[in-house]
């Protein structure tokens, strides 16, 4: 039988909400708040939350929690979470962030996970007086990141020989805790271009789309699980999403349309500027966000993109089509999130769960065999 489909949201550790926009958000930054949503969400269907990571104020974003301790904070405040850091190679040395993590994940009774971000933001590495690498340089960095990660999770004495990172002879006590279904702390990746998509199928647990049609998300998904054929690896996908859930889709439209109609138009042209000439900075031009319109923008990673816009059914239905396409799970952004979490699940999620019940017996089905007389 098929795993139903997991839902993660986005951590609004991050100040400005989950849109650049000037629409009221009824969300707050802060710890307070955000501990009471996590629990609210785990009691709603959310089986996974990512902690945003960014460093320095930009974009509409003037404050920001580090991803890292806001995670392990909301990891002790929940009893099933599983709370997904993001880290940067580069600001982080694997070794250091291998033992942060083993550490929360012992705390939290093994619901701690990475999503490794090779970087896009240049001024978060120059205005710390680190280097930026060339797009492909990046990912090469990333692929011995997780590597070390996994190496040191797993084995005592563990060693790693790479052109970024050498390890010798280091253990690191406690080890994450491991069970069979997770041998290790899990771990995320996005990123759109092809040196993205490789590293995927080389190493990561679960590749991230930014939010994609249909088409666009079986086009990813078919690319990564080719690169995951040719090294026998398995990877799981995670799809970007931005939930306007509304008793009527009128409703839906009109927040919609509401939110680009009111975006910040600088802070949104800052970040296209800054993220477009990284997404076409690859040689073939299919880094992320390399073909974003000003409006899939407003929300920051093409969240509307992936058309979670409508009534329960209509993003149901659109939810359950993604999951028959390959994803596993939904990284879902909301406006006003603790009233968004709740109605998604009481009205989105039961009929979600409905609709997999007829997929998966669709799937189980086998097909007619024709007779001959």
């Amino acid at each position: 039988m098929p795993a139903p489909l997991k839902f993660a949201y986005w951590v609004p550790n991050v100040s400005g909400g989950l849109v650049t926009s000037r629409i009221e958000q009824r969300t707050d930054w802060g710890y307070d708040y955000n501990r009471e949503l996590a629990v609210l969400a785990e009691n709603n269907g959310f089986e996974y939350a990512l902690t945003q990571v960014r460093y320095t104020a930009s974009y509409g974003a003037a404050y920001q929690h580090e991803s890292t301790g806001f995670s392990l904070a909301l990891l002790l405040a929940t009893q099933r979470l599983k709370v997904i850091a993001a880290v940067h190679p580069g600001l982080w040395h694997p070794g250091v962030l291998a033992k942060f993590v083993a550490s929360a994940d012992v705390l939290s009774g093994g619901r701690a996970a990475v999503n490794v971000v090779s970087g896009w933001f240049k001024d978060e590495f120059t205005g710390l007086g680190e280097p930026w690498l060339e797009h492909d340089e990046r990912y090469r960095r990333s692929e011995e990141f997780i590597r070390v990660l996994k190496e040191l999770w797993t084995n005592d004495a563990a060693e790693f020989r790479g052109d970024f990172y050498r390890i010798h002879d280091f253990d690191i006590k406690p080890k994450p805790l491991s069970t069979p279904d997770r041998p290790h702390p899990e771990v995320f990746q996005g990123g759109n271009s092809t040196a993205a998509r490789k590293l995927a199928g080389r190493v990561s647990d679960w590749y991230f789309s930014n939010g994609k049609d249909f088409d666009g998300f079986s086009e990813q998904v078919a690319e990564v699980r080719g690169y995951a054929a040719e090294h026998d690896h398995h990877v799981r996908f995670g799809l970007n999403g931005f939930v306007i859930a509304r008793d009527t889709e009128a409703e839906a439209r009109d927040v919609l349309r509401e939110i680009v109609d009111k975006a910040d138009v600088q802070a949104v042209e800052g970040f296209r500027s800054a993220v477009q000439q990284a997404g076409r900075s690859t040689s073939d031009k299919k880094g992320m966000w390399a073909d974003s319109e000003f409006a899939d923008l407003v929300q920051y990673n093409d969240g509307f993109r992936t058309g979670l816009i409508g009534t329960p059914e209509q993003i149901a239905r659109r939810a359950v089509e993604y999951k028959r396409r390959g994803a596993d799970l939904l990284l879902l952004g909301f406006l006003h999130y603790h009233e968004d979490v709740e109605y998604f699940g009481r009205e989105v999620l039961p009929i979600i769960r409905e609709l997999e019940k007829e997929l998966d017996a669709t799937a189980a089905t086998p097909e007619p065999v024709g007779s001959f007389s």
